[in-house]
């Protein structure tokens, strides 16, 4: 049916994502490893099809795992979808992956009858349950016109970046290197705001209206304040992200020194068992080197 989508991973986002496709009259067969959360997206959508049977009619799949590996396996795995979709349908890839990942995705897809749309997003879990993401999507004209209700659904703004898969997660490369940069800026500037006596509500009362805020202080800085590192987006995402990143550059030849040490944080948190808490959780590598005392969680949040 060309108004129904099979959906692979009910995580933050895809769980939000599944939401805004429904509230948009989109019929979606969600799927996920975590069979409470499987089945709680099933009372809400009204569909208990297997994949086999979904996958079989439905106008394509949105693919949003964690990462390359993820979305290889869900699409290209022994139990793939690509096995199971109908020819002609499209693979939505929304993992952050790079961009040669991409290229070859769209590769493998296409050499078996079928479209595929390099679409990573951007914009938060409250976002992706209110259907405002940005989505850096690249791709053929005709993956991008059979993906169309599903990416008006999902997004507030789409971004057509090209005629084939690449550029959208190149670009997402770029966004997760300022998106990494500047939350490990953030838990610093708490950081160092705690130890020169700054109250953390105060913190987030101030620098918001001042030029050194960025749309990821505003965002993670209540999580600071709150004590909350509960994984709305994990460390150990950012120790990914910014590898791609500096990957990438490395192959061209391009320093990264800002990059690198945002990822040498993330990576040293994430040796110190912080992998699986928020991606603020880094803010802690500063509490235990000054013995600096942080907010207390105030909803069960660490």
């Amino acid at each position: 049916m060309e108004n129904s989508f099979v959906l692979m991973g009910l995580g933050a986002m895809g769980y939000g994502m599944g939401q805004s496709l429904l509230r948009a009259g989109i019929e979606v067969d969600g799927f996920d490893l975590n069979a409470e959360t499987r089945s709680r997206f099933r009372q809400e959508s009204g569909r208990s099809l297997d994949i086999d049977a979904a996958a079989v009619t439905a106008a394509g799949a949105i693919i949003v795992v964690v990462n390359a590996a993820q979305t290889e396996e869900a699409i290209f795995g022994t139990e793939g979808l690509a096995s199971k979709l109908k020819p002609g349908a499209v693979i939505i890839s929304c993992a952050t992956i790079s961009a040669q990942q991409a290229v070859d995705f769209e590769a493998r897809a296409e050499a078996l009858g079928l479209m595929y749309l390099d679409a990573p997003i951007s914009g938060g879990s409250a976002r992706a349950a209110q259907g405002k993401l940005s989505i850096m999507a690249s791709g053929k004209p005709e993956a991008f016109t059979k993906a169309q209700p599903a990416l008006e659904a999902m997004a507030e703004t789409v971004f057509r970046l090209g005629d084939k898969a690449g550029p959208g997660s190149a670009m997402k490369s770029v966004n997760q290197l300022l998106a990494g940069v500047h939350i490990a800026a953030t838990a610093e500037a708490f950081a160092f705001g705690l130890s020169q006596g700054v109250d953390a509500e105060q913190i987030m009362q101030v620098i918001p209206r001042c030029a050194g805020s960025s749309w990821m202080f505003e965002n993670r800085g209540p999580y600071i304040a709150a004590g909350d590192y509960r994984p709305h987006s994990a460390v150990d995402i950012f120790v990914k992200d910014l590898g791609i990143v500096t990957s990438a550059a490395s192959a061209s030849s391009l320093e990264l020194p800002v990059a690198k040490t945002a990822l040498a944080r993330f990576r040293d948190a994430s040796e110190k068992g912080l992998g699986r808490e928020g991606d603020v959780a880094v803010v802690k590598l500063y509490r235990d080197q000054a013995g600096l005392e942080l907010p207390s969680p105030t909803n069960g949040g660490e």
